[in-house]
C-alpha cells in the first residue's frame, strides 16, 4: 500500500485527528474521523437509495469529518485522479 498524507484537521488537538490519507495503488481516499453517534448511525442506516437495502454493510463505516477539511478532501480526489490517470 502506498499510502500518501494529505492533511489533518487544523484545529485538530492532542485527542483528535480527523486525516485524509490517499492509496495511490489503490486509488482510493481515505479519511479518518469522528464516529458518529447513535442519532446519526440509526438515520444512515435508515436511508435507502434505490436498488439498495437499508442499513450499513459490515465491511463499511460512516465517519464524520469537519467541513473546513473539504479542501483536503478535493486534493486527495485530485490526487487519486493523476495515480488513476498514470496506470490507464
Amino acid at each position: 500500500m502506498s499510502l500518501r498524507f494529505i492533511g489533518i484537521d487544523p484545529n485538530t488537538g492532542d485527542h483528535e485527528s480527523p486525516t485524509v490519507r490517499v492509496d495511490e495503488s489503490k486509488q482510493e481516499i481515505v479519511i479518518q474521523g469522528w464516529k458518529p453517534g447513535p442519532g446519526l448511525a440509526a438515520q444512515c442506516a435508515a436511508f435507502e437509495v434505490p436498488g439498495h437495502a437499508a442499513g450499513i454493510p459490515e465491511s463499511e463505516a460512516i465517519v464524520r469529518v469537519p467541513a473546513r477539511m473539504a479542501p483536503m478532501i478535493r486534493e486527495a480526489c485530485d490526487a487519486v485522479e493523476r495515480a488513476a490517470a498514470r496506470i490507464h
